[in-house]
């Protein structure tokens, strides 16, 4: 879970620096599978009974991906 969660953020970093807009859109898709990644983990934690406030998570994944998805839009040709 932490390894995936610092995948996110590091990649999007990684991605903006590159020059060429297909480096970029390869990083920012990088981070896409990371977040689901992520999220898989919110799920299985839920299932497993721990308490976390699963909810609010996944509203927090799925706004992170929406994000996601207009940066791939916008560097992409």
């Amino acid at each position: 879970m932490q390894r995936s969660s610092v995948s996110v953020p590091a990649n999007i970093v990684e991605g903006f620096k590159r020059r060429g807009r297909g480096d970029k859109a390869h990083f920012y898709n990088i981070a896409q599978g990371s977040l689901e990644e992520l999220r898989y983990y919110f799920i299985l934690c839920r299932d497993l009974g721990y308490k976390i406030d699963y909810e609010s998570l996944a509203r927090q994944a799925e706004q992170i991906g929406r994000m996601l998805t207009g940066l791939i839009n916008a560097v992409r040709p």
